[in-house]
């Protein structure tokens, strides 16, 4: 025979070298799209849970039980590996001697008669997918990173369980799954935008408090709502999440609220841990660096 093909044992060596290779190299990425998230606004959120229920049913997330709760009527009682949409509901009081928008007292306890009238605050909650978010920054393997549509995507067959996302997160999105250790959350419903279609819940949501497109349009969008109900009087009107911070970055999931963001189980002013990491860094360092300094002068003492 004539030719030049490499004999069995060359092409052995090649397969075990790319198989070697293989999970050390990283594939082609998508080519960026336009940057996508959710806007929701609660002034219109009626509790229905069409969101919640489009969710689990789209993403085949098992049931969380039917265990009552007793706090007004949430079931579901947080975001969570299997309930990735969790609507709040936040009964208030309200004293009547007060100025409407400012005379908001302490939640209302549950089994609890009011004697003054009161309002609810509903809540359609989800990973606000930030655009620098300390989740993609903690974890350890690249389960979570930020995709084509600048959206947090959690790929939970690589996770390894650390938790670190867990503890990163300053809105307490991401649980790990009883049923496998895994760490799970919202994706956007990925699956559907690659295919143009927009998510689940935000399709289901009949008031449109919830609504998915471009980020830059549901920003323009939301600052012109707020606007429209400052100016029927609701002076209490707001964008959370729209703008960065100081000491956290915008979110690409954001709300209209009309009380203060601890009213609705936020954090007022959520900060990112990678922030303070530089100066725990140093410090570490400079620590290891005094110890070996100390052994090796003992070292030297004793000859």
């Amino acid at each position: 025979m004539t030719g030049s093909a490499p004999n069995d044992s060359q092409a052995d060596r090649t397969n075990w070298l790319e198989r070697i290779l293989a999970p050390f190299q990283r594939g082609t990425p998508p080519a960026p799209r336009t940057a996508t998230g959710f806007y929701t606004d609660t002034t219109v959120c009626i509790g229905c849970k069409a969101c919640e229920v489009a969710c689990k049913q789209w993403n085949q997330l098992p049931s969380d039980g039917f265990e009552w709760t007793g706090k007004s009527y949430d079931n579901t009682g947080e975001l969570s590996a299997t309930s990735w949409r969790h609507v709040k509901f936040v009964e208030q009081l309200v004293d009547t001697e007060l100025p409407q928008d400012t005379a908001i007292v302490e939640p209302l306890e549950a089994g609890t008669v009011p004697d003054l009238p009161g309002r609810w605050l509903m809540m359609s909650d989800v990973c606000k997918h930030c655009a620098t978010a300390p989740c993609e920054q903690a974890c350890p393997t690249g389960s979570l990173l930020q995709n084509e549509f600048e959206n947090i995507y959690l790929q939970s067959d690589i996770c390894n369980g650390c938790s670190y996302c867990i503890a990163a997160c300053p809105f307490g999105v991401i649980t790990r799954a009883t049923f496998d250790g895994h760490a799970h959350k919202c994706t956007l419903c990925y699956d559907r935008q690659r295919d143009d279609l927009t998510p689940a819940c935000a399709k289901a949501c009949p008031t449109e408090s919830i609504q998915f497109g471009p980020i830059d349009e549901l920003r323009e969008r939301a600052r012109e709502r707020v606007s429209e109900l400052q100016s029927l009087g609701i002076n209490d009107a707001y964008l959370y999440g729209d703008e960065a911070s100081e000491n956290y970055s915008q979110l690409n999931s954001f709300y209209l609220l009309i009380d203060e963001p601890s009213a609705y189980g936020l954090p007022d002013n959520p900060v990112n841990p990678w922030l303070f990491m530089k100066g725990d860094y140093l410090r570490s360092g400079l620590t290891g660096f005094i110890a070996i300094a100390m052994l090796l002068i003992i070292l030297w003492l004793e000859g």
